[in-house]
């Protein structure tokens, strides 16, 4: 039994991943010193902070005055300091040498957490007469000569030095000495990490950009609860180490819709299983041509593809997806790679198996895909193996939706006839009168040589007769032209992958490019 509770702890401690970060705000530039713990589950950010570890309680220092605002000089006090400083607000200055008390109460409000400017407000609107609650502090504690927490990314050297100042002046006050709290007994204080947010990373989300744009933020990153909690901008010393930490978030998060996939499986007929689901970034054109970006949820179950706004938490969510569409009709492509496996070097280099197709944004590894009507969803992901495990899912999704639906019928026309058009899994193409059902022609998967198109609804279809080795020509034309090219191209992809898996493996262009680097 001891032995495997050990491992078990062992396990658990060999699973959480903890690091320095930089916890930055894009709006004031500024970022402070925090740390990372990372577990399956969750991630934890903790920020440093004091704690009296040993010695009397801070109430065995606290003073109740009153004081009486004057016609000349008010209360008769100057303070310092507040929240937005990140230390509590301070008498640095009061008659009879009455400085370094840090304030905990203002007529009975505390104040401990409060801003410079709103303790200011409270004062001036106090009244004559102010009770106050205060805590005196003899030394200044060792946390004090350490680095603090708060780091300018430009040169701010002096308002630095002039803050480091200011709180060992504050904390150096002297106290009255008081017989009933021996020095013995005064409250230790240590700087330790403290939990302060935690993220749980269940159908979380990762984004390396600047919300809405392609701009791609320098060695930092994003996470996003389910709920919308964000962590804020988490910023890295070296790109190694945002790589690092961007993987490993992203394989627990990963690992965890995997879980709730097999959850969700497990209420679900097996024609209906969920292949795969996850965030991705959708690129939407905007009013004044310019491009924006959307988190989407993305998931390919039973015979559908769902794009959703928020994921799916309940068996009623499948209903209220944005999209949905038949996975014989899609038409999954890649579009840009970086060589930089999942580090973000800035090169304007990248494959692809477009070489034509236009590259109006810096975003690596995207993907689109084309449904019916001409029209297509156009997606970006955050690292090369997301884009590798997309390309498969929707591989194995088609293949075995075709599989399943063994034949697909559309109806079409040709020289004021209507006929129907049906690709089957086991015969190939065969082509009938809708009225008398009598077969017009057939042909296998084999015998299709090409193909060509008008772009709108005309078709061309090429095949190979087996017994003269001629060429014949079928034009058709359908409602839908692009449904039904696509679907062609699914059934004979999955025709293939039944007969040789190895050779659709070997297409796989994110899978050979992720396992090369």
């Amino acid at each position: 039994m001891f032995i495997h509770l050990n491992f078990c702890f062992c396990a658990l401690l060999s699973q959480t991943k903890t690091g320095i970060a930089l916890l930055y705000d894009e709006v004031s530039e500024n970022a402070y010193d925090i740390r990372l713990k990372l577990t399956k589950e969750v991630l934890t950010i903790q920020k440093q902070d004091v704690v009296c570890v040993s010695g009397s309680d801070h109430s065995a220092n606290h003073r109740t005055v009153t004081l009486r605002r004057q016609p000349v000089g008010g209360l008769g006090l100057s303070i310092k300091g507040g929240a937005e400083h990140k230390v509590p607000v301070v008498i640095s200055k009061m008659f009879k040498d009455q400085a370094g008390k840090i304030y905990i109460y203002v007529n009975g409000i505390n104040v401990e957490s409060a801003t410079h400017e709103e303790v200011v407000h409270l004062l001036r609107n106090a009244g004559d007469e102010v009770t106050i609650t205060v805590q005196y502090l003899r030394e200044a504690p060792s946390f004090l000569k350490l680095p603090l927490g708060k780091r300018k990314l430009t040169d701010r050297s002096n308002l630095f030095a002039s803050l480091l100042y200011l709180l060992i002046l504050i904390y150096s006050a002297q106290a009255p000495s008081s017989p009933s709290s021996p020095i013995a007994n005064e409250p230790k204080y240590e700087k330790r990490w403290l939990d302060t947010l935690s993220v749980p990373l269940s159908m979380a989300r990762i984004s390396r950009y600047r919300a809405g744009t392609d701009k791609l933020r320098s060695n930092a990153f994003e996470v996003l609860a389910l709920d919308g909690v964000s962590t804020g901008i988490l910023q890295f010393y070296t790109a190694q180490e945002s790589a690092d930490w961007l993987r490993a978030i992203s394989t627990n998060i990963s690992d965890l819709t995997l879980q709730n996939m097999k959850m969700a499986n497990k209420c679900c007929s097996p024609s209906d299983q969920v292949i795969h689901m996850g965030w991705v970034h959708e690129r939407l054109e905007g009013t004044d041509s310019s491009q924006l970006y959307k988190f989407k949820f993305l998931a390919l179950k039973g015979s559908s593809f769902y794009i959703f706004s928020t994921p799916p938490v309940s068996t009623l969510d499948w209903v209220r997806a944005e999209k949905i569409y038949n996975l014989c009709e899609v038409l999954f492509k890649i579009h840009k790679l970086w060589l930089a496996d999942d580090c973000w070097l800035q090169a304007n280099l990248y494959l692809g198996i477009h070489q034509d197709f236009d590259l109006e944004d810096h975003r690596p590894y995207c993907f689109s895909v084309m449904v019916g009507h001409g029209k297509s969803h156009y997606f970006n992901v955050e690292l090369c193996s997301e884009l590798a495990v997309w390309e498969k899912s929707f591989q194995r999704a088609i293949f075995l939706e075709v599989q399943r639906t063994g034949s697909k019928t559309y109806m079409c026309s040709w020289q004021g006839d209507t006929l129907c058009f049906t690709v089957d899994f086991a015969l190939g193409f065969t082509c009938f009168d809708s009225k008398t059902k009598n077969v017009l022609w057939r042909f296998k998967f084999s015998q299709l040589k090409g193909s060509s198109d008008d772009g709108k609804t005309r078709v061309k279809l090429l095949f190979q007769n087996l017994d003269t080795k001629q060429i014949e020509t079928k034009e058709l034309e359908f409602q839908d032209l692009t449904a039904v090219l696509h679907c062609i191209h699914s059934f004979i992809a999955a025709k293939v992958a039944s007969v040789d898996p190895v050779f659709i493996d070997s297409q796989s262009i994110a899978r050979k490019y992720m396992y090369s680097n």
